[in-house]
Parts: structure tokens; sequence; C-alpha cells
């Protein structure tokens, strides 16, 4: 109990301070009557409060009122904002809700206890070799499941901590180090919708990147087809790939221990107990898989199928008909905090939007490199990683940065497809690395099921640097001397 005083004494005594530089900073800058955007300060406090271990949700909640309020917006019009966007926000988290509860279901079918069990058989064997197998086998499943969520089987981020959690044993005897692990999910699920037009990659690739393309685009004579989407995201998703390469083979290839902890024997099963699959849970399975694939493509409401999918499992006997209400109770803890951080992201997001300061903030950056294609295409990446990590969402990103980048672009002579690369990358960029994204609660979500793997830490900063870097350095090359 002592030690723990002392560990919570010893982190405030660095927090406080921190806070404390911060308002001296902005006092100063308020005395001597220099600018300061609101955007930046309300993004620069929640990426700080976030650091200090304030929760997601309450730092963006703070950072976005103490932003609303510097832009001189009244409180009452900054609870309204709020108040508004939640539903919006709403509508997503409920979404995500009803996809974990599907996904807990799909988990009762015993396929991901089989694949843990089947893995974790193979280490009986002695060999360096067998573990570096067990250890790729690992890698594998993780990389096909990130691809699989956005596109042939869209639960997104549901199945993280569905997967992730039965499998942290035979991580921790493998002594394999999580930020790995979390920067695969990240990259995998970011490349999968950027670059594969199904599922969320249609929604996002056709429905929201072409749409705002072609629209803001017309004026300045641009255009493009459903073809062109996937050739401009190929060099930015390259981009996500390698560094995601470079962390597994480089950055985090040492081991790293993890104490073994009794509570992750609730998720895995005993070693004695041989599992078996039947027909009868495969087949309701696939049925239930494919349902919620149609239901994406052809209805458009994710919603509705992961509800169907889930119905149709109970009906399957795949787990008891009265245990539906503790299945759906799972789904709900599962994806409980992520839904509110969502709700909440969304809010913030408008509340930059309310401020008015994300136009000056682009073109203030954009009066730097004039017709310098080479370093504005760099400023306008820049520019893009920084928004988006406020928002926490490149979906939300497009139609705030197409106003502004499809004349940009054009002014500075790109192409086309070029333009078109560097908006839907630059509105990709902090998608993976921001602390409100998706892409890094699930990480989380999974990877801390035995309280052994920090958000901030292990999920926000190891993704950040490894997709976000590697998809910049991939687009400016591409847009300046590929695409043109």
């Amino acid at each position: 109990m002592l030690s723990a005083y002392r560990e919570d004494y010893f982190f405030l005594s660095r927090a406080l301070p921190v806070l404390g530089i911060l308002a001296a900073i902005y006092g100063l800058l308020w005395v001597l009557a220099v600018p300061i955007n609101a955007v930046v300060l309300a993004i620069v406090l929640m990426v700080v409060f976030c650091l200090i271990k304030i929760p997601v949700a309450v730092s963006l909640l703070s950072a976005a009122l103490l932003g609303g309020l510097h832009a001189r917006i009244e409180f009452p019009d900054i609870l309204q904002v709020l108040n508004d966007n939640l539903l919006s926000g709403a509508q997503v988290g409920m979404t995500y809700i009803m996809v974990g509860a599907f996904a807990v279901a799909l988990a009762r079918s015993g396929i991901l206890d089989w694949v843990a069990q089947k893995m974790a058989s193979s280490l009986n064997r002695d060999g360096v070799n067998v573990r570096k197998q067990v250890k790729w086998m690992l890698f594998s499943l993780f990389i096909v499941a990130s691809l699989l969520s956005q596109n042939l089987i869209p639960v997104h981020i549901a199945f993280i901590p569905v997967l992730i959690p039965p499998l942290l044993g035979l991580m921790n005897r493998l002594q394999i180090d999580r930020r790995a692990v979390a920067c695969i999910l990240a990259c995998g699920i970011s490349a999968s919708y950027l670059l594969l037009p199904f599922g969320f990659g249609a929604i996002y690739l056709n429905e929201i990147l072409l749409e705002n393309f072609n629209s803001v685009g017309a004026a300045s004579g641009y255009a493009a087809t459903a073809s062109m989407a996937p050739k401009a995201m190929f060099f930015p998703v390259m981009g996500i790939l390698a560094g995601m390469l470079f962390a597994v083979l480089i950055t985090y290839r040492k081991p790293r221990n993890y104490t073994q902890l009794e509570k992750l024997e609730a998720y895995v099963a005993p070693v004695e107990e041989k599992i078996e699959i039947g027909l009868q849970p495969l087949l309701f399975t696939a049925l239930a898989v494919v349902v919620v694939l149609l239901f994406q493509i052809y209805f458009d409401s994710l919603f509705i199928g992961a509800m169907i999918g889930f119905m149709i499992l109970g009906f399957s006997g795949i787990y008891r008909w009265q245990a539906q209400d503790d299945v759906f109770t799972q789904g709900v803890r599962l994806m409980a905090e992520i839904a509110v951080i969502i709700t909440i992201a969304s809010s913030f997001g408008a509340l930059l939007t309310a401020t008015g300061d994300i136009d000056p903030l682009v073109k203030s950056a954009t009066q730097f490199f004039g017709d310098n294609k080479l370093f504005g295409a760099a400023v306008m990446l820049i520019v893009g990683l920084f928004i988006t990590i406020g928002f926490g969402d490149s979906f939300a990103s497009v139609p705030i940065l197409a106003p502004i980048y499809i004349p940009l672009a054009f002014a500075l002579g790109f192409s086309p497809l070029a333009a078109l690369a560097m908006l839907g990358a630059s509105a990709a960029l902090g998608d993976a690395g921001s602390p409100a994204s998706t892409l890094t609660l699930g990480a989380t979500a999974g990877l801390n099921a035995d309280g052994q793997h920090d958000h901030i830490k292990d999920s926000v900063i190891p993704t950040f640097f490894h997709a976000n870097i590697g998809m910049l350095l991939f687009t400016w090359v591409a847009v300046v001397w590929l695409l043109g």
C-alpha cells in the first residue's frame, strides 16, 4: 500500500510541473499578444493530458472546453456543440457495442480456443526453431485477422479483445513484445481499409474520399474514378507496411518479459482438455459471418448485420439460449470504454471545427512553401497528421481537409492521382497513434487484459511512430516524384 502511494506521489511530482509549465507558456504568449491557434492548443492539451495519465475521455472533454474558451466561444455554446454531436457519436458507439456482442458470440464457437490450444501445444516440443515458428504463426494470425476485419468480416476492432486475451499466456511464454503486436494490429487494419475497396474500405475510398475529391475538385478540373483510389493509396499503404516490418524486425524484436498472471487462466482452456469443434458450430458461424458481410455491403448497416449475426449464433446452439443476456453483457463490457470515447471524440472534433481555426491553421502553414511542390507536399502531410490526431478518425478528417487541400494541390500543379493520394494519406495520418483512435483503443483493450500494457506508452507512441512516419515518407516521395 505504501509503495503505491509513493508511486502516485512520484508521478504527480512530474505531472503537476508539466501542467504548470504549460500554463506559464500560455500566460506568457497571452501577455505578449502572440496568437495561439485554438485547434493547436486543444490537440496539444489533449495529448499532454493523456501522457500524464488523465483518462482519454476526460482529456478529450477538458481539452475541448479549454480550446473552445480560448477561441472565445461562450460556455453555453460550447456545451451546445458538445451535446449536439454526442448523438452522431453515440450511433457509432452503439454499432461498436453490437459488434462487440457479435464478436463474443463468435468466440463461443470455440474456434479461438482451439487455435490457442494448438499453438500452445506446439511449444511442448523443444527447440529454438519451434518457438520461432509459433511466434511467426501468431504474427501471421494477427495480420490476417486485421486485414479480414475491415473487408471480408467487417467487425472492425471488435475482434481484438476477443482474439488476443486467450493468446496472452502463449505470448508471455514466447516473450513477445506486445508493442510489436500493437503495431501489427494498427498497421494491418489501416492498410486494409485504405487499399481494398470492400467493407470499410469501400466506405473510405468510394463514399468519402472519392466523393469529396470529385465534389471539391470539380472547380479545379479534377476528376477521379473508383479505380484510381486504390492506385493513389498504394504507396501510402506500402509506407504503413514498411513501418510495421520495421517495428517487428528491428524496434521490438528483442524478448520482453511479462508476468504470467492467474487472471489469464479465465481466458485459456486447460491444455489437457482437448477442444473439438463440431460441424454445426462451424456452419452457423460461417452463416453468421456471411450475413454480417451482406448487410454491410447491400444495406449499409453494420449495426443490423451484427444484431442478426448475434441472433443466428444464439439459435445455433453454440451457447445456451439462457446465456444470451450474459453474452450480450460481455460484448457491452468489451466495447463500452471504446464506445464512450468514440462518442466524446465526435464532439471534440465538432468543437475543433466550431472554433473556425482549422482553415487559418492550414493556410498559415501553406504560406511558407509558396509554389515549392517538395516543401508544400511535406507541410500539407504534416498538417494533416496533426489534425487527424485531434479527430482520431480518418473518415471524419477527409471532409475537413478536402476544401483546402484540393485547391492547393491544383495551384501547386499536382496531378489528380497525386492530389488524391495526398488527401487520402493526409486524412489517414494520425489515425494510428491518436489516443482517441479506435485502432489504438482496440489494441489496448486486447493487450491489456492482464493489466501489463499501457495505452499511451505501449499502444499510442509505438503505432504513432511506425505507422505514420513510414506512411508520411512514402506518400511524400510518391506525390512529388512518382505520381506528380
